[in-house]
């Protein structure tokens, strides 16, 4: 997250003496990635972030897997999954690789009983139905439909809905999320052609700071099992940081589409990247206005990557027979491209309501037992004729 931003208070200088009013002094923290070399926060507790009380079972919770290798185009009917309570058991893994692991939930209830930690990867959160507040311990983000949740790892969170209804789909990524560097200057501001700036984005404003001792249940993800700590005080008693690795918002309804005389690829949609994979947004837009532009995509083929869509809302005129919550999977090594009859009927259409987030990776994507539950077993013979 190339942007400084800062909560509570903090000593003038880095590493030196912060007094405690109440008597003693707070307990600094470095919240660092890549080793001391990425980007970090510094963050002042009342506790020590150390105590741990107990360490207790390890719940194996590795994703099973139907098909390993797999060439065929898939599609996946994501509001299918059936809403449970608790937030992490409701999270389904549907694909993934060793890079990204892709999920769909449907929690019911508010995460409050624990706290909850991702100490393997950072996690992308886009809201499809629900609204709340992501509490952390850097602070809290009001969220709402529409909105990406940026998650780094190591953060610790409980997560308040507002209904029941809610409906989640989740990237988590083993490498670090950025911004395309590609908007951003060398500075790391974001660059006057960039689709979205830094005024976008949704920073943690509260700051909840609790003096408590007690026992405080925090569950880590780590290596494919959720352990259980205890730990001596409450997570959230920080009373001040400052830096550039935080958890933030920002809503797919304001990313600018980038337009032009004929067809654009999709790297004008890409929102973030990884070392890994990109992901893209789909959104409303004004259609090519070449006078004989084909404003449906392409034949193409993935032969380097594996290409999932999750659709959000509005018609995606490529595609036939998709609503949301289906997720696509077209994998590398064949080509795939518009439904039979999209290409044409696209032609003079100018402008499009979609609403889509796209996941393109490096590494081919394994499809898991839990997809194959809401699997459509036909989707691959969709492109053909009178299908």
């Amino acid at each position: 997250m190339p942007i400084y931003h800062k909560l509570g208070t903090v000593p003038p200088k880095r590493h030196t003496i912060f007094e405690n009013p109440n008597g003693g002094i707070y307990n600094e923290q470095l919240f660092g990635t890549i080793g001391f070399d990425g980007m970090s926060s510094l963050s002042y507790h009342i506790h020590r972030p150390t105590m741990v009380k107990s360490v207790g079972i390890a719940i194996d919770i590795r994703p099973q897997i139907a098909f390993e290798r797999n060439i065929t185009s898939r599609l996946l009917k994501g509001f299918n999954v059936l809403p449970e309570e608790d937030y992490l058991a409701s999270r389904k893994v549907v694909l993934l690789n060793s890079d990204v692991e892709i999920s769909l939930a449907a929690p019911k209830h508010s995460l409050t009983t624990y706290f909850y930690k991702n100490a393997d990867a950072d996690e992308l959160l886009f809201i499809h139905r629900g609204s709340g507040t992501l509490r952390t311990h850097l602070g809290n983000i009001k969220f709402e439909y529409g909105d990406y949740l940026v998650i780094p790892r190591g953060v610790i969170y409980q997560i308040t809905f507002d209904t029941e209804d809610n409906r989640l789909f989740i990237t988590e990524s083993y490498h670090p999320i950025y911004t395309p560097k590609r908007y951003r200057n060398w500075f790391g501001q974001m660059l006057e052609q960039s689709p979205f700036c830094e005024r976008d984005y949704k920073l943690p404003g509260e700051l909840e700071t609790y003096d408590e001792k007690g026992s405080f249940l925090l569950k880590i993800k780590k290596q494919g099992f959720i352990h259980e700590m205890t730990y001596a005080s409450h997570p959230f008693d920080v009373v001040g940081w400052d830096g550039y690795n935080f958890p933030y918002g920002f809503s797919i309804k304001n990313f600018e589409s980038i337009t032009g005389r004929v067809h654009q690829p999709p790297p004008v949609h890409q929102t973030f990247e990884t070392s890994a994979f990109v992901v893209c947004s789909f959104c409303p837009r004004l259609y090519d206005y070449h006078p004989k532009a084909i404003p449906s995509p392409y034949n193409h083929s993935n032969i380097d990557s594996d290409e999932v869509i999750y659709y959000v809302e509005g018609d995606f005129m490529s595609r036939n027979d998709i609503e949301m919550g289906h997720i696509t999977l077209h994998p590398s090594g064949i080509p795939h491209g518009p439904h039979p009859g999209a290409y044409e009927r696209s032609i003079g259409k100018k402008e499009t309501h979609e609403y889509a987030v796209m996941v393109d990776t490096f590494k081919p994507m394994k499809v898991t037992k839990e997809a194959m539950k809401i699997i459509d077993d036909d989707y691959h013979k969709s492109w053909l004729e009178g299908h």
